[in-house]
């Protein structure tokens, strides 16, 4: 489970096509620092695992249905990616519960500068408009955002300073691919709304037994 709180941005140093899956070589000294084989880092809001580390880098096995599914497709040598290490027992909770499962992407539609903050508008699929609200929290590229206004195709965020230096969004330009993945309380507070209960047999009271007055 992580929070949303990028740790670091880091970079694909190399790509290694396996034709149904993909080798990542991700450079990320602070990610790396005690990390082991198995673990797991969250690298544009996806959770990967650590094959191999070393140097301040680390490789990842990417499957094709990640690829299909997320903007980890579209990575190059040099692309820069925001990395997460899962959050610790006990730890704090800085932005919202993010499993690192993506449920689409989106499309970075337009930004707006102000003086201290942007405003990024990003499209967002048909399927996930019902789990996106106005104030409620989102994750795009691993990254925990609240939602400033929803609507049926879109939505926008607000980037302070520290989010436009220190992750990916600071860089995505309009027509950029960015993961997306809703809050996992709506969709469980989903399942348990449209789900009917199932049946329960009712238990038949006991027969008398032989020698008791049945009333």
């Amino acid at each position: 489970m992580f929070t949303g709180i990028v740790e670091e941005l880091g970079e694909i140093t190399a790509v290694e096509d396996q034709t149904d899956a993909s080798r990542f070589t991700v450079s990320g000294p602070v990610v790396t620092e005690g990390a082991k084989h198995g673990d797991s880092i969250a690298v544009n809001g996806v959770c990967l695992t650590v094959v191999e580390f070393g140097g301040g880098t680390f490789t990842a096995d990417v499957m094709a249905e990640t690829l299909s599914r997320s903007s980890l497709g579209a990575l190059r040598p040099g692309s820069r990616v925001n990395l997460e290490r899962p959050m610790a027992l006990g730890g704090r909770l800085g932005g919202h519960l993010v499993q690192g499962h993506v449920d689409g992407t989106g499309t970075v539609v337009e930004r707006t500068p102000a003086e201290h903050w942007e405003i990024v508008k990003i499209s967002l699929p048909a399927e996930l408009t019902r789990y996106v609200v106005e104030k409620g929290s989102i994750t795009v590229d691993g990254i925990s955002l609240t939602v400033v206004e929803a609507a049926a195709d879109y939505f926008t965020v607000s980037l302070i300073p520290t989010t436009l230096a220190l992750t990916t969004l600071g860089i995505k330009q309009p027509g950029d691919p960015v993961n997306l993945e809703v809050d996992v309380v709506a969709k469980y507070v989903e399942r348990m709304l449209t789900t009917p209960a199932p049946a329960t047999a009712s238990t038949p009271a006991p027969a008398p037994s032989s020698g008791e007055d049945p009333r």
